[in-house]
């Protein structure tokens, strides 16, 4: 009764089957080792934030360029802030609310970690008669968040609000951040922002803004003036508990569910044919189809007798 198991059409069904079931397997396996070292990332970054709050900020060169691992590190560095750049970063939600990045160039003496991870402004670096920079042709801006504020960054009360940076030498500590890009978590890559405003944050926007050199990275101070709230460093892409570490658990379920999906139509194709075959053993033939009749050939003379029309009886 089982010998339908070796015709051709079967033995595609059974290879096919053998073949699938162990790649959806595989498939979502993998899926569930990505999740779990991203579960395994998250909970290394938490002991390594707590360890970093503690420690002492690294001067900026010693961790240029950004890396999953120096991402969020606490970085220092002295410079000038110039004041001709302050740039409000819109749609930015931090504790629930919606609001605003402030962010200021610091323009850094020297040449900080020899020129790694920057990008040349359209200018040249170190401009003439340029307000807020003191240094000169080896100058560079490293872009700082100084705080976040609640409201619109289009509303003039709200811009009002933001304080003026400090003139004079400063240093800057907060923790270090890779350069945003399009699809990252609140950066808006809409053009036609009004003028101050910044989309994303990172070196390739900002080197047509300003007229100098910006390094591919920026830091979000642990220290707000004013009304501004301080921003929390973010993990680095690719890392944490972020959507897509979620969505490889989501897709961890849907290969579990195809090879099950593939188990279950086996066994019901197996079934059918089975049934078929017992059928077929015990004299069972399944009904020949009905084959189509022409439109009026089943009806009688008196049925054609009532259907004539009036004038065909006339």
């Amino acid at each position: 009764m089982y010998r339908f198991l070796l015709t051709p059409r079967w033995w595609v069904i059974n290879v096919f089957t053998l073949l699938a079931i162990p790649v959806c397997l595989f498939m979502g396996s993998w899926q569930l080792s990505r999740f779990e070292t991203r579960v395994d990332t998250h909970n290394q970054q938490q002991d390594d934030a707590s360890r970093e709050r503690k420690a002492a900020a690294r001067p900026l060169s010693d961790l240029l360029p950004v890396t999953a691992k120096t991402s969020g590190e606490r970085a220092t560095a002295t410079g000038r802030y110039d004041t001709t750049h302050q740039l409000l970063v819109p749609d930015r939600r931090l504790d629930g609310r919606d609001g605003f990045y402030v962010l200021t160039l610091l323009r850094v003496d020297g040449d900080v970690g020899g020129g790694k991870g920057m990008a040349d402004g359209k200018d040249g670096a170190g401009a003439k008669g340029e307000p807020g920079a003191k240094a000169g042709a080896g100058a560079k801006a490293l872009p700082v968040v100084r705080g976040w504020l609640p409201g619109d960054a289009d509303d003039p009360a709200a811009a009002a609000k933001v304080p003026a940076p400090p003139s004079g030498e400063v240093t800057v500590t907060g923790a270090l951040q890779a350069s945003e890009h399009q699809g990252g978590d609140g950066v808006s890559a809409a053009g036609g922002l009004p003028r101050g405003q910044l989309g994303m944050i990172s070196a390739a926007s900002l080197v047509n803004l300003v007229p100098y050199q910006v390094y591919d990275a920026w830091v979000t101070s642990s220290q707000a003036p004013g009304a501004l709230k301080p921003v929390p460093p973010t993990a680095a892409e690719g890392t944490g508990l972020d959507i897509k570490a979620f969505q490889n658990l989501g897709y961890t379920g849907e290969w579990f569910v195809f090879a099950g999906f593939v188990i279950f139509m086996w066994f019901r194709l197996f079934r059918r044919e089975a049934e078929t075959a017992r059928d077929l053993a015990l004299g069972i033939t399944p009904p020949e189809p009905a084959a189509p009749t022409e439109p009026g050939a089943d009806r009688t003379p008196d049925d054609a007798e009532r259907t004539r029309s009036p004038s065909a009886t006339a």
